[in-house]
């Protein structure tokens, strides 16, 4: 009946063959049939760790937080109606804690709600964060370990700490409590976020510098990103502790800043531009007058004469804003020394370079890009997003008058930073910018921990502008020039 579904060659048994003399036969035993081990993985791919499942939060702790979430959010709006908002500038925070104190256990106790001691003390800092802060993200800013708040919605809040992202347990009620902090950041700057205009980039009262965007545009919830102020300035000295280039790199780069070389600070996104571009500053002579533009004002020059200037978006009407080109066109009427733009990434380059090229020397200015012959080309790109119709030839000749130094700040992938390179700018030839790197990092390998191993080393070449330094009494020995073999 089967016959069909059967492999070619195999015998069909003969009726009744299956039994003989009223009894079955016995099926014949199956053959053991060795299996082959599997052979070992070639593949020169690491395995992927396997990440963990992360266990569900107890039903009564997380009953007890949401409980506790309810709880404060109804003595939050106690305290707005009972509250003398008008008199909360001049009050100590000893005053205000107690008044909190005293509003919330009367509530407690009408509501028939029984805090412990710690649990009291820990609401009474929470609603005094909302009235007077930034809510959960208090705790957060007054963290010296963190260097970055990334919001992704009301409920998950990431921090950066030494490099590396790591989710936290605080959160937002709901979404509606992250727009009200939200709210109260941009509108203490004189800005506005709303559907209509869903992003906004401002400054915290302690210069931390604050991006958010908001529905319906962020789709999740609304996200926002803090780039914390670091109270304490990070010197030169502090640098090459930590690591970040070498001696001989920062008696260069003094050599450099002070004989008035113009210098820009390549890198990507959190390399430490900015704070190298603080570093270098820290070399200009305290008699020179330096104006500072930025978008946000971030930079902490520690010189006498110092004008810094911050650019402004437009209003509701679409008027009246001021952009960096703008900034940078007044303040060469200004009687500057020296300029430092705090990132170019627009229209505002020609300016900038004009700047160098007509006695403002030993201007400074950051862009993003992953290495000293990217940063040339980027300059070239944002020379034509200016709209000025100007032969490549022309174009890189200013550029390379203009420019005599790149210093590319990179970070790792151990999310340590480094000053990976720095290169000189030495004029034309033909139609290329020439250049040559004097430092750079060399790279030997990872430790089992990821941590990179690897050494600061000149590269052989003697400097361009060795002959300036001796000039300007800058006489560097040559032993600085010459390469390392660390083995």
């Amino acid at each position: 009946m089967f016959s069909r579904y059967k492999k070619p060659g195999a015998a069909t048994p003969a009726p009744g063959a299956m039994r003989a003399n009223g009894a079955s036969a016995q099926p014949a035993p199956k053959p053991v049939v060795a299996v082959a081990p599997e052979p070992e993985s070639t593949s020169m791919r690491r395995p992927l760790p396997k990440v963990a499942a992360q266990t569900a939060p107890q039903d009564k702790e997380r009953k007890r937080r949401e409980r506790l979430g309810d709880i404060k959010l109804e003595l939050h709006r106690a305290l707005l109606d009972n509250l003398n908002l008008a008199a909360l500038d001049t009050a100590t925070e000893q005053d205000l804690k107690g008044e909190i104190g005293a509003i919330s256990a009367e509530l407690l106790e009408e509501q028939g709600i029984v805090l412990n001691r710690e649990e009291r003390i820990q609401l009474i800092q929470e609603l005094y964060d909302e009235v007077k802060g930034l809510g959960p993200l208090e705790t957060l800013l007054k963290d010296d370990s963190v260097n970055d708040i990334l919001v992704n919605g009301p409920h998950r809040i990431f921090v950066e700490r030494g490099g590396k992202l790591t989710l936290t347990d605080i959160t937002f009620k709901d979404e509606k409590h992250l727009l009200r902090i939200i709210d109260k950041i941009v509108s203490a700057v004189g800005r506005r976020v709303d559907e209509s205009n869903p992003y906004c980039d401002a400054r915290l009262a302690d210069g931390s510098r604050f991006n958010c965007m908001v529905p319906p545009v962020a789709v999740d919830g609304s996200l926002v990103s803090i780039r914390k102020f670091k109270k304490d300035k990070l010197g030169i000295d502090d640098l090459v502790r930590f690591g970040a280039f070498s001696e001989e790199m920062a008696a260069y780069l003094q050599a450099a800043v002070s004989t008035r070389l113009n210098i820009i600070v390549s890198g990507g996104t959190g390399s430490g531009k900015t704070t190298t571009l603080n570093a270098l500053s820290s070399f200009i002579d305290n008699a020179e007058r330096v104006l500072t533009i930025e978008d946000t004002a971030e930079l902490q020059l520690q010189q006498v004469h110092v004008g810094r200037m911050e650019s402004r978006p437009a209003n509701v009407e679409g008027k009246g804003a001021v952009t960096q080109r703008d900034c940078l066109r007044n303040a060469l009427r200004m009687r500057p020394d020296r300029i430092i733009v705090g990132e170019t990434r627009g229209e505002e380059v020609i300016d900038m370079l004009q700047a160098m090229n007509t006695g403002h020397d030993g201007s400074m200015t950051t862009i993003h890009a992953n290495s000293a012959r990217d940063g040339v080309s980027r300059l070239e790109n944002m020379i034509a997003m200016a709209g000025i119709e100007m032969p490549m030839k022309a174009m890189r000749s200013q550029i390379s008058s203009a420019v005599n130094l790149i210093v590319q700040a990179s970070r790792l992938q151990d999310g340590s930073r480094r000053m990976t390179s720095i290169t000189e700018i030495t004029g034309m030839e033909g139609d290329v910018i020439s250049m040559q790197e004097v430092f750079k990092f060399q790279r030997v390998g990872l430790t089992p921990e990821n941590k990179i191993i690897g050494h600061f080393t000149a590269t052989g070449v003697r400097s361009h502008y060795s002959e300036r330094f001796r000039l300007w009494g800058y006489d560097l020995p040559p032993e600085i020039f010459e390469p390392k073999d660390v083995r």
